[in-house]
């Protein structure tokens, strides 16, 4: 109560933030550890973690920049990935007894997963995961086909 009486503010309990957790949120980050996760392994509250990110600006930057490259690690390994790729390998034999090593290429075909993966992040507009739904929630075809037989020949199928 004498705080207040002399217009001074209640003493806060002091903070558990540390400058060494910038290099531990960073390393946390690039294994893609989540904002919840982060927290936990701190030993604090996320409404705590979310308040030293607004209250230590290289807290925050550890950890933009740590989800940053593990994004582009991933975005590129994706890319290859959706392209597909060779690297060099070294292949090892035995015969007869001996130690064979032989320097070979090996390819990775593009894998088509994960090219979709890739333009439905990079152009949604024009790739959609989800099928155009009208307001009964019935999806809405974006191409039909119709084929007319004729029903007087024996071949036609129905």
């Amino acid at each position: 109560m004498a705080n207040k009486e002399k217009g001074q503010k209640p003493k806060r309990r002091p903070t558990k933030y540390k400058k060494e957790y910038n290099n531990i949120v960073y390393k946390l980050c690039l294994l893609g550890k989540t904002d919840a996760e982060m927290s936990e392994i701190l030993g604090v509250a996320e409404s705590t973690f979310h308040k030293w990110k607004k209250d230590y600006p290289e807290f925050s930057e550890s950890i933009t920049r740590g989800k940053d490259l593990a994004d582009a690690e991933v975005a590129a390994s994706l890319r290859e990935r959706a392209l597909g790729y060779s690297h060099n390998e070294e292949k090892v034999f035995c015969s007869e007894g001996r130690i064979i090593t032989h320097e070979t290429t090996k390819h990775y075909p593009p894998d088509t997963q994960a090219a979709a993966i890739w333009l439905y992040n990079r152009q949604p507009d024009k790739w959609k995961r989800q099928p155009v739904v009208d307001v009964d929630g019935v999806a809405i075809p974006e191409k039909i086909t119709v084929e007319v037989m004729d029903a007087r020949k024996p071949d036609a199928k129905p």
